[in-house]
């Protein structure tokens, strides 16, 4: 008697893939360390500490002075096209 393999069903497949990209992007992403909020491109970010990232919205709730503040990027910083002048 042969064993059958389990098979996906094409949504059973998307959902997987889509769990998985979703997985894969939330690794990448910084989060705040109190409301848990991933701060928006443009916004500033204050660090305290080697992995303790706080928004703009929580920092009022600190009292001691954050060891840098940055401006959070969007994943394409430094790779846009540039304009070159024509060579004559």
């Amino acid at each position: 008697m042969s064993r059958s393999r389990p098979s996906l069903w094409e949504p059973d497949l998307e959902r997987e893939l889509l769990r998985q990209g979703v997985v894969r992007l939330a690794a990448g992403r910084s989060c705040c360390a109190d409301c848990g909020r991933t701060p928006l491109i443009g916004e500033q970010v204050h660090v305290y500490g080697a992995h303790a990232v706080v928004c703009e919205l929580c920092r009022p709730g600190r009292r001691a002075a954050p060891e840098s503040i940055q401006t959070v990027r969007h994943s394409e910083h430094g790779h846009a096209v540039r304009l070159l002048p024509v060579a004559a």
